[in-house]
């Protein structure tokens, strides 16, 4: 119970990222919510890490060139990306997007690892996909003949491509969770400190744009994480997982709740998606056992774990 109650609270947590970001997009730049976020975000999950995992240091740094690479890819280029999408997208849409990320990145594993999936898999792929279709063209699907995807769209879809990568790199990182987010997410600070300078990525400069970088850097970068790695001390992470499918629910439930519509198309893509990622997880054939020490994690999501290859 204590576990699930974790575990709903995180995504619950990463939810409010989607809906907190696009707000914050009217007024501010992707950069400079990204670049803030980390900044302050690093030194508190250093400490995190340090109380939680007590990691060997010198052992992790040595192993910079792969956290240097994921986190260009998963903390730089998959949250600006994100954050670009959602000043041009609804954040119900990018959250619906984002859940067919299990579905894509089991395709990328069967095209670069040669994974060998099983046929329930395949068909949680095609539901996802068709999920995603009807949220991308509103139900209208014309607009594939007409390439007529808005520009949120494409670049939620650029985002969730390049999270498949990062996870699927991710996977071969055998350091413990946090302390691979925390290094991740100090050398993003590190890196975008001067595109932020020069780009003039000040400090929020009135009250919402306060709240909003204070939620983003107190709720999805430290509590999730926290809540989510305490989760799997008492639970598998097929389990955990399986939770994801709520930053959806709540995401439209958030926007409800802010008067915002919600269209029939978005309601029958949602269901799609998340019954394709459920018989996507459900196909998998069991895997071998890994080590405990094992993966990073995400910015907004928690590291999805790729079968290996049998």
């Amino acid at each position: 119970m204590r576990a699930a109650v974790y575990l709903t609270l995180a995504t619950l947590f990463w939810a409010g990222n989607f809906v907190v970001g696009q707000a914050a997009m009217k007024t501010m730049q992707p950069l400079q919510l990204t670049y803030w976020r980390w900044a302050l975000a690093a030194v508190p999950l250093l400490v995190l890490a340090h109380a939680v995992e007590r990691p060997d240091w010198r052992a992790v740094l040595r192993r910079w060139p792969a956290l240097l690479l994921l986190s260009a890819l998963g903390m730089s280029a998959y949250t600006l990306l994100l954050y670009s999408a959602l000043g041009h997208t609804s954040a119900l849409n990018a959250s619906l997007v984002t859940a067919a990320n299990p579905a894509l990145i089991m395709v990328m594993a069967v095209i670069l690892l040669q994974d060998r999936p099983g046929p329930l898999s395949w068909v949680g792929v095609v539901l996802g996909l068709l999920g995603v279709v009807l949220v991308l063209t509103g139900g209208d699907l014309g607009r594939l003949l007409t390439f007529s995807i808005g520009a949120g769209e494409l670049l939620i879809l650029a985002a969730i491509t390049v999270w498949g990568f990062y996870t699927i790199l991710a996977r071969r990182l055998s350091i413990p969770a946090i302390t691979s987010t925390a290094v991740q997410v100090a050398m993003a600070a590190v890196v975008l400190t001067p595109f932020a300078l020069a780009a003039g990525a000040g400090l929020p400069s009135t009250p919402a744009e306060g709240w909003s970088l204070a939620y983003i850097v107190l709720f999805p970068s430290l509590g999730s994480y926290l809540l989510w790695n305490l989760a799997l001390k008492s639970t598998s992470a097929a389990n955990a997982g399986n939770y994801l499918n709520l930053i959806a629910v709540f995401t439209a439930i958030m926007t409800v709740v802010m008067g915002q519509p919600i269209t029939v198309p978005q309601i029958l893509g949602g269901i799609l998606v998340i019954s394709g990622v459920l018989l996507t997880s459900a196909g998998r054939a069991p895997q071998r056992p890994r080590s405990s020490k094992s993966t990073s994690s995400s910015p907004s999501f928690p590291s999805l774990k790729v079968p290996r290859r049998k």
